[in-house]
């Protein structure tokens, strides 16, 4: 109550300093600069202005001057401090009393607007003096539907307060409860080093309790904690603890459940990890048929050999090299390039970002490679394959490329195969395709189509 009373006080202080720096600003000042301005007119006749000021007569007459100015001022300022008006105090809380260990409220709005009625100077003061919040009384109200008057304790009765809205429709629940476990989601991972990411978190405890009426707990198909990264101190290689965790309650379509958790926040033990793999960079040639008719490429060299990536564990391990193509349609002499490399899926960062590479060419030439073996890829389960013919097995490979690497190719790495994917029981004529190793050579089948018969497998 004190409180309050200083409070008070000190407003009605604010305000009369106010009412005494508008009466210096609007009429002593301009009354001091009137008489200046005379002074400085009558310079020259200073002693007959002195007589006239210091005549009876002269001092009734200006007297009267300045209590009409002041008359008038005064008059005009009491009239507009008296003119009613109105004013929006908007967004005020509410302040609901009930139990809230049983009970659950639905219906109540969270704010309202004030309306302000009164003399101009009422209005300031009730702006100014210190109010109570909106409160509404549910003590001994049982669950069901009902009718509430929203209520104002009116900081001065000469000022007319309405409120918008002034009674509320509310339903009550009793208050049920549910255990459920507690999993969790990283957010703002962006927000560390690309480097680094969570390996685990571990959370101070896996049950909590859910609140509310029967209806929303029905709603809850599961609680997270949601560990903010942004929240980490300095992230780094190691183990970090965060306090007060959100809990979030959602539907099974990912939607959030307004719902009262406890704990609403718990603690968890975040651990970075910075997964790493060297591999080595793979320059592949694109639209090689269609270089200069006469020339292959004879060296491939590149500023930097291997990169290190980052990301998870299960994703770097089938990552063996990282490929970076070179268009090299209508090349027709030794060229350099400068190459972005591109991030493999699952790879969150990388060692670097381009690469310089040169490509150099010779004088093709070709020869052909026997014995080739043919390989079966993608077959359905249950079904066998088997050659029309016997000499279906193995084939002839064209290899064309400079001289120099011809002549160290090794047959072993070049690759022949059919794809038999999406193919059932019959005969099929199947394409062949020719992979190799060295990517500075051409490779073509001799026999570009092949009978294959698949049949059904036997138990």
């Amino acid at each position: 109550m004190v409180i309050k009373m200083n409070k008070m006080f000190k407003a009605i202080k604010k305000l009369f300093r106010n009412i005494g720096k508008f009466i210096d600003k609007k009429i002593i000042l301009p009354i001091t600069k009137f008489f200046v301005s005379i002074s400085n007119k009558f310079k020259g006749n200073g002693r007959n202005f002195e007589k006239i000021l210091t005549r009876k007569s002269g001092l009734i007459i200006v007297s009267l001057i300045i209590a009409l100015g002041v008359f008038f001022i005064a008059d005009s300022r009491s009239t507009s401090l008296i003119e009613t008006s109105a004013e929006v105090l908007y967004d005020q809380p509410i302040s609901a009393t009930y139990n809230e260990e049983a009970y659950v409220v639905e219906g109540l709005p969270e704010t309202v607007d004030i309306t302000l009625i009164g003399r101009k100077s009422d209005v300031y003061l009730a702006k100014q003096l210190p109010t109570n919040d909106i409160t509404v009384d549910l003590t001994g109200l049982k669950p069901g539907v009902h009718k509430v008057n929203l209520k104002y304790k009116k900081a001065l009765s000469s000022v007319e307060y309405k409120l918008d809205p002034s009674v509320a429709t509310i339903v009550i629940y009793e208050k049920v409860s549910e255990e459920k476990e507690v999993n969790y989601e990283v957010i703002n991972k962006d927000k560390i080093d690309s480097k680094l990411m969570v390996e685990d978190v571990t959370l101070s405890t896996d049950r909590v309790y859910v609140k509310g009426n029967e209806a929303t707990l029905k709603e809850v198909a599961s609680v997270k904690a949601l560990i903010d990264l942004k929240n980490l101190v300095d992230p780094q290689v190691g183990e970090q603890t965060l306090k007060d965790v959100k809990l979030v309650a959602y539907d099974s379509n990912g939607k959030k459940v307004d719902a009262e958790i406890v704990p609403a926040t718990i603690s968890a033990t975040v651990r970075i990890a910075s997964p790493q793999k060297e591999v080595p960079i793979r320059v592949i040639p694109k639209n090689y048929d269609d270089i200069v008719f006469g020339k292959a490429i004879s060296n491939i060299t590149t500023d930097i050999s291997k990169v290190t990536i980052y990301g998870e564990e299960s994703k770097l391990e089938k990552i063996s090299y990282i490929p970076v193509y070179v268009d090299v349609a209508d090349l027709r002499e030794n060229k350099k390039y400068s190459l972005t490399i591109q991030k493999p899926t699952g790879v969150r960062a990388i060692s670097e970002n381009t690469v310089n590479v040169t490509l150099e060419l010779g004088d093709e030439t070709s020869k052909e490679i026997d014995n080739v073996y043919l390989e079966y890829e993608n077959l359905a389960d249950g079904l066998a394959v088997q050659a029309v013919t016997a000499d279906s097995t193995r084939i002839t490979v064209s290899v064309k490329g400079v001289q120099s690497v011809l002549s160290n190719l090794d047959p072993t790495t070049i690759k022949a195969y059919v794809d038999l994917k999406d193919l059932g029981v019959g005969e099929h004529e199947i394409p062949i395709i020719v992979e190799g190793s060295d990517l500075r050579v051409k490779y073509a089948p001799k026999t570009t189509k092949i009978k294959l018969r698949i049949t059904e497998e036997k138990g």
